[in-house]
Order: C-alpha cells, then structure tokens, then sequence
C-alpha cells in the first residue's frame, strides 16, 4: 500500500519516496520555551506525532527530530518578567511541555536537540554562507542576503516584491534588503551570548534548525513539518540557508498543519480566547483531546469549542465500552490496524476516514460471532491514532456516589474557585483512586 502525503513546496499531493527506505528522517520544529504551550502547539505535536507512528508502521527504521528552541528574545524578555535566569525559564518551560506531550500520548521523538548545544556548528554554517557571498556583516550583524538565492519565495509561493514594506514598516538600518533575515546578532553583557568572529551575540532564530537538521539528520531529509504559520518566513528561510550553504534540498517533502480557531475566531491572548495545554489537561483526559485533534484533516483549520470536547468524550467511552471484558487477555503484538484505516492514513493522513472506519469496527463487536478478532483490530487501528492506550479495565466506569465522594467533590469545587489547582488536583487523585473520575465543563 503506498503512501501519499500532501508537498506544501509542490502544492500537491505526491507519493512519498523516501531516500533510503531503511532510514526515513522527518523533522518537526518544535517548541519555543518561554512560556506554557497552547492547544496550538498540542496539535502540531500529536499531528507529526501521529504522522511519525504511520511511518514507522510502515518502514522499518524512522529517525524522528524535534527540536527545543532554547535561545530567543522571548525567552530573554520572559527570564526579565519573572526574574529568573534563562537557564531556568528554558529548564522550567520545557518540563512542562514534555508533561504536556506525555499526557496527550506523544511519543517522544528519537531526536531532541537543543539550540544552544549547536552554537559552534552554527558558526561554522555562517561562515559558509559568508564564504559563498550569500551572507553579510552589517552593524555586528550578520544576515542573509535574499536577493542571492533566485529561488526565494517558491516554498510559500511569495515574491519578493510583494515582500517589501510599505512605508508603515521601519526597515532596519543595516540591512541592504528589506527581505535580507539574521543569522547573528550582538547580545549585550546582561543578556545571554556567545563569541563569534563577529563579536558577542546569539544566533537569529531561522538559523537553528538548519544547523541541527545537518547535524543529526543530514543535508537533505525525507520530510519537514511544522505549523502552517511556519511556511514564511521561518521554513521559507530555513530552505534559503540550507540550500545556499549545502548546494542541496534541505527536505523532499514538506508538510504543514492547519491553525486552530476558537469558536471560529482566531486564538489569540487580546481577544482572551487563548487555551494553554495544561489547563485544557486539568480538566480533560488526553486521550479525548487528542481524538477532537484528529477529527479534522491536519491540513484543514481546527474550530474548537465545547462541543467537540464534549462529543470526543462521549466517543471515546463508546470505545472502551465495545471492548469492555474483551481485551484483557489481548497481546498488543497481536492487534493489527484495519486495512480501509490504513488506506486513509496513507491517503495524506487522512484521520476523519481512519476514525469513521475504527468506529464502524466498534460498533460490530457486540453483535459478531468473533468478537476478539474484531477487538484485535479496532485496538490495532486505534493504537496507531495513538488512541486506547489502556485496557478497558483500566478506565474509570460510572458508580453511585457515595456521600464521601460526594464532600470531595465539594471540597475540589471550593478549590477550583478559589484557584488553589495544587489542592484541587489533590481531591482529583483521591477521586480517582475511589474509582470516580471528573471532566470540568
């Protein structure tokens, strides 16, 4: 069965190839640590998440990288707002996005590089690009020079006239082009730094994953994802670098995901709209909003709203309830997914069809004369969503409350209103151990 995934770069969907078939690469830009994540970031994640599972279904070995961006002017702005060293911002904010991933199922990737781990070898790219004329140093600056690379612009079908300010955008004064991005740029003593030909600085933020991709991937890799706010001017940049200082194709295939919209506005802090994973997490099971991510084609915007949550709850109960005194004796080893679920993965991940055809699977098991088998293939086909992780046992079935249960659910509501999460999350664990499990709407 071949797969087929959706080109940003070609504009179309095109059968995937890769360049040794015993050594698929995919690389995903993954997170900036300055803050907590947003559900934005929690589809990027379980979207190359699931992606990474297909393919290693598929192949027999899959290197996967996702990067943590540890160097950045918000980082440098949030270690100022609460008064803590970058070091610890970047410490504190990438243990909470490794939660975060946990609880949504996200496997970790093979790859986890670091930006400031490859400050030498960003260097050395630099001086590439400067050797091949295709970079400049301006005002202890270093930037690339668009106008050097022809081909800037084809991965987000831009041109570079369009690209110009108008006369509302201030161009800095050391770049030759309005377009020209850095690749270096000073630091002052009190903000983090390192020495460089070019003086004290940091590296500009397109240049990070262009480096480590070399590194640890290759000059050119099989695929690379990201948001579909990525494509310019980060991706567009990234394959400028990369293909100047490599005289190669930074990647094959690239693939974006959709945004997501709340309640059909965009997510965004000033409209007060603006979900953080981890309080979406305290109040829901990662497993259901994993499933409301993939109701939709990745390639497609993401409306969220309550109801999405509230049907992907009453889904995945409808799941675990088919299977319900089936799986327990079940090996995994032997669970294989649906072939029409494959054929809609392959088919540009398509996972709304992959869904539609696992449910129908649920809903023939209470019926058939071979139940098992049936159970063997809907936990297979699931498991490759990254959905039914536990056995059906394992999850919480509604009880009679008894008055003790009851007072703790009392006392937790006392707590979510006076905000005390810490003592909330207590009363939450003491519940579930009693067998009773809450979802705040």
């Amino acid at each position: 069965m071949e797969l087929n995934l959706y080109n940003s770069y070609s504009r179309k969907k095109e059968l995937f190839t890769p360049i040794d078939e015993e050594r698929v690469t995919i690389y995903a830009c993954g997170p900036t640590v300055y803050g907590p994540g947003h559900i934005g970031n929690g589809r990027s994640a379980i979207v190359f998440d699931t992606l990474t599972r297909i393919l290693r279904f598929k192949y027999n070995k899959i290197i996967y990288a996702r990067n943590i961006t540890d160097v950045d002017d918000k980082i440098i702005n949030a270690s100022r707002d609460e008064n803590l060293d970058v070091s610890q911002i970047t410490k504190k904010y990438t243990q909470q996005y490794h939660e975060d991933f946990k609880k949504l199922y996200v496997l970790n990737p093979d790859i986890e590089p670091f930006a400031t781990d490859h400050i030498d070898e960003m260097i050395s790219f630099i001086n590439e690009l400067i050797s091949n004329k295709n970079a400049y140093i301006s005002d202890s600056h270093v930037l690339f020079d668009v106008s050097s690379f022809s081909e800037y612009g084809n991965l987000s079908g831009r041109k570079i006239e369009d690209m110009i300010p108008g006369s509302r955008v201030k161009v800095a004064n050391y770049k030759k082009g309005s377009s020209d991005f850095v690749l270096w740029k000073p630091s002052d003593n009190n903000e983090i730094g390192w020495e460089s030909p070019w003086g004290r600085g940091r590296p500009g933020w397109h240049l990070e994953c262009s480096t480590m991709i070399k590194k640890h991937l290759g000059e050119t890799i099989d695929i690379h994802g990201g948001g579909e706010d990525l494509t310019f001017p980060h991706h567009e940049n990234e394959l400028a670098q990369s293909k100047c200082c490599n005289n190669k194709n930074l990647a094959n295939y690239w693939v974006h995901n959709g945004l997501l919209r709340v309640d059909d506005s965009k997510m965004s802090k000033s409209l007060k709209n603006f979900i953080l994973m981890k309080d979406l997490l305290r109040d829901h099971d990662g497993e259901v909003i994993r499933l409301a991510m993939l109701g939709s084609h990745y390639r497609q915007p993401l409306i969220w709203n309550d109801n999405l949550i509230s049907q992907s709850t009453k889904t995945i109960n409808n799941l675990y309830n088919s299977i319900k005194g089936l799986d327990e004796d079940i090996n995994l080893k032997d669970c294989e997914p649906d072939e029409k679920v494959l054929r809609a993965l392959y088919d540009d991940l398509n996972t709304p069809k992959a869904l539609a055809e696992i449910f129908s699977i649920s809903k023939k098991i209470s019926k058939s004369k071979n139940k098992i088998e049936l159970v063997k293939t809907l936990i297979g086909s699931a498991n490759l969503l990254g959905l039914l992780n536990y056995r059906s046992s394992d999850k919480i079935v509604k009880k009679e409350l008894t008055k003790e249960v009851q007072d703790l659910i009392k006392e937790r509501k006392i707590a979510r209103e006076n905000k005390d999460y810490k003592e909330s999350d207590r009363i939450r664990d003491i519940l579930l151990r009693l067998g009773v499990k809450i979802n705040d709407t």
